[in-house]
């Protein structure tokens, strides 16, 4: 493999101004090549060190910000208009790792530039980080090389990533305040279970007599929480640590999957956000060329959930063996009968793209309405639940002190 080494130029330009800079390339004749098809004259090339003290970038395992889908979609975006114009292919790479804000995603596009300099294909360049870049858009690219459309498979993916970051929006959006009102409603109960009955507690042992029922229970959890909270904090943390490394597993989706769609109220909802996914994925696959059961498999895996993956792995195999799409589609409950429908006339019609698309925009749909029921549903619900707990423990407080006067006659 080519060591590939970051150096800072200065370079001259046509109008006689001088120009630096940083690339990472793997010798310093790569460099100065590269600056000739910059346009500058290389008037000094150094390779550039890591930095020292203040200057050196700190990267903490774990915190580390990845590529973010948005940015991905600001770039194949960028990338299409840029070939789409006339620009060579290595002055366009050149271009996004140097302007893109993104600093994983700018060394990332580095890297494949120096890949592509060398003789490699984007698409076989992105499939090495496969981190940075998912399935789809690999398998996209490849296609638009294969066909000489890539700008037209870049404008799709763009499209594609862009849709899929305002749905992400619209689900985050609308569950922003429940979980807020949620986190606000257990952190009020603890407080008050920590520090303020314990008070309460002492008044009423110097006043004596028997405390009511809901008084009793709220002193009994407040006493365990010398011990529930050391424990849930110890959970949390260890469940923090074990989460990232395990949710994308299969045994853990295998389990979860299933019940994530079988959710009251939020069942429905996800159930629609993955045939979503799954029919505009499988659209712009179908169009960029893609074989129709690497686009089967390609979109299993971006579909989010298990179940929808694991349905259309057996749907490939149908294929396979020589039957059509919809059929096997329609042999899975996870699957809408209007879907399978629209699919089956679709490749009777020899239009499966068109139809997907279409069932794409209505599920999309479908979901911003679901989204907005569910937030006007869930605020009032939310409030009344924050109410009926804060207020009882207050009721449960101040019941004792309604024979305060018996108490002391």
């Amino acid at each position: 493999m080519t060591n590939v080494q970051a150096y800072t130029y200065t370079g001259r330009n046509a109008a006689g101004k001088l120009v630096k800079g940083r690339v990472d390339a793997a010798s310093e004749s790569v460099v100065a090549s590269r600056l000739h098809g910059m346009g500058l004259s290389p008037v000094s090339i150094t390779e550039a060190s890591d930095g020292t003290g203040l200057q050196r970038e700190i990267s903490i395992p774990g915190f580390t910000k990845g590529v973010k889908l948005k940015d991905l979609a600001v770039m194949s975006r960028q990338m299409a208009t840029m070939i789409g114009s006339g620009l060579s292919l290595l002055r366009t790479l050149n271009i996004l790792a140097d302007q893109t804000e993104s600093k994983p995603l700018s060394k990332v596009l580095a890297t494949v530039r120096n890949d592509v300099e060398s003789g490699t294909s984007t698409s076989d360049s992105f499939a090495k980080h496969p981190e940075t870049f998912p399935p789809l858009m690999i398998n996209m690219v490849r296609a638009g090389e294969t066909g000489g459309f890539l700008d037209g498979a870049l404008n799709s993916i763009a499209e594609n990533f862009e849709k899929e970051v305002k749905l992400r929006g619209t689900i985050k959006s609308a569950m922003t305040y429940p979980v807020i009102v949620l986190i606000m409603s257990l952190v009020s109960v603890v407080g008050m279970l920590v520090f303020i009955v314990p008070v309460f507690k002492k008044m009423f042992e110097t006043l004596g007599g028997q405390l009511p029922l809901p008084t009793m229970m709220l002193v009994y959890l407040s006493q365990s929480m010398v011990y529930v909270v050391p424990i849930v904090a110890v959970v949390l943390i260890a469940f923090a640590l074990w989460w990232p490394r395990n949710k994308n597993t299969e045994r853990v989706r295998k389990f979860l999957d299933p019940i994530k769609l079988k959710l009251p109220v939020f069942g429905l909802l996800l159930k629609k956000i993955a045939v979503a996914r799954f029919s505009r994925n499988f659209s712009n696959m179908i169009a960029a060329g893609v074989p129709i059961l690497r686009a089967l498999a390609i979109v299993g895996e971006t579909s989010g959930n298990w179940v929808i993956e694991d349905a259309l792995r057996k749907v490939g195999e149908a294929v396979r063996q020589g039957r059509s799409v919809a059929a096997p589609l329609a042999e899975h409950p996870v699957f809408p009968t209007m879907v399978t429908q629209m699919i089956a006339v679709g490749e009777d019609a020899g239009s499966l793209e068109v139809m997907l698309t279409k069932i794409a925009e209505f599920y999309d749909q479908e979901v911003e309405a679901a989204t907005e029921q569910l937030t006007a549903m869930i605020e009032p619900l939310m409030v009344a639940f924050l109410g009926v707990v804060v207020g009882g423990m207050i009721v449960a407080l101040y019941l004792p002190i309604f024979n305060i006067a018996t108490l002391i006659k």
